[in-house]
Parts: C-alpha cells; sequence; structure tokens
C-alpha cells in the first residue's frame, strides 16, 4: 500500500469514497445527512487539490484508492485568547468498505501524524459523530483524547 497526495487522477476513487461515507453518516444521523449525498463533487474536489492548506492524502491499494485523509492546516497566531497553535485538522477520513479493518487507516492517520511532524505543527485534531462507535475506538486506539464536546438539543416541531 501507497500513502501519497492526492491527484487529479483520484477524484473518482475519492467520489467513491465521499458516497460510503456518505451513507455512513446517513445511517447514523438521518435527520442531519441526505441519503445519497457526498460531501463534494468533482468541481469542489479539483479546487481542494489545488490549495495547499487544503492536503488530501490517499492510500493506494492494488492500484485504487482504497482511503483518503482531507486534512486543514490551521494556524492560529495572535489571538487575545487562544494559544499561538498550529494544527493539521483531519476533515475526513474514510476506507472503503471492502478494506475496513486491513490498516488502512491506521497507516493513513500515522501518515498524517509523520506530515504534521514535518511541519512542525503542535496536534493533529478531528471530530467525530457520536454513533459512529467504530470509529471512536479506532481513533481513541490511536491516542486520541476528547478535546472538546458538541451538544445538541432537538426541539419538537
Amino acid at each position: 500500500m501507497e500513502i501519497r497526495f492526492a491527484a487529479d487522477r483520484d477524484i473518482p476513487g475519492l467520489i467513491n469514497l465521499l458516497q460510503q461515507v456518505g451513507e455512513v453518516h446517513h445511517q447514523i444521523r438521518p435527520d442531519l445527512f441526505r441519503e445519497g449525498a457526498q460531501k463534494y463533487d468533482e468541481a469542489a474536489l479539483r479546487r481542494l487539490l489545488a490549495d495547499p492548506n487544503r492536503p488530501i492524502l490517499v492510500a493506494i491499494a492494488d492500484g485504487t484508492v482504497a482511503g483518503y485523509a482531507f486534512c486543514i492546516l490551521q494556524v492560529t497566531e495572535g489571538d487575545s485568547a487562544l494559544q499561538d497553535r498550529k494544527t493539521v485538522y483531519i476533515d475526513d477520513l474514510c476506507v472503503d468498505e471492502t478494506v475496513r479493518g486491513k490498516g488502512v487507516a491506521g497507516a493513513l492517520y500515522h501518515r498524517v501524524c509523520e506530515y504534521a511532524r514535518q511541519l512542525r505543527f503542535d496536534a493533529v485534531t478531528l471530530n467525530v459523530w457520536c454513533g459512529n462507535d467504530r470509529a471512536m475506538r479506532f481513533y481513541e486506539k490511536c491516542g486520541l483524547k476528547p478535546q472538546k464536546i458538541g451538544m445538541e438539543y432537538v426541539l419538537e416541531k
């Protein structure tokens, strides 16, 4: 398996995985996520691939995109309340359903951490949806700890 930065040729594989992760989110929270939706279309992916502050890493296995990690480089400097900090935020991490449990996610996550170290960043952060228990267990196994918790109260209609 190869982990590398994504290129235009990876867009079809990225779209396939975006559809898979969209379905996972829809199953967990159908009140928030539309069935059959995906986060980015081809045009949006082309813009992201050109943005140096939005790197996308892909795992390639047997010539196909087996997983991805969409990242956002976040820099806080000179904020009146927050310490100066540089983080690589994992906006989305997905592994093809046919190869889940085979180390692809771990390889992607560790490559993101390696990339953050190369940049001399302070941390790697991400969000995970409550109810995505498999992802939560994976991230905890990787050593991530809760940083903050988003809460909601759904109003009756």
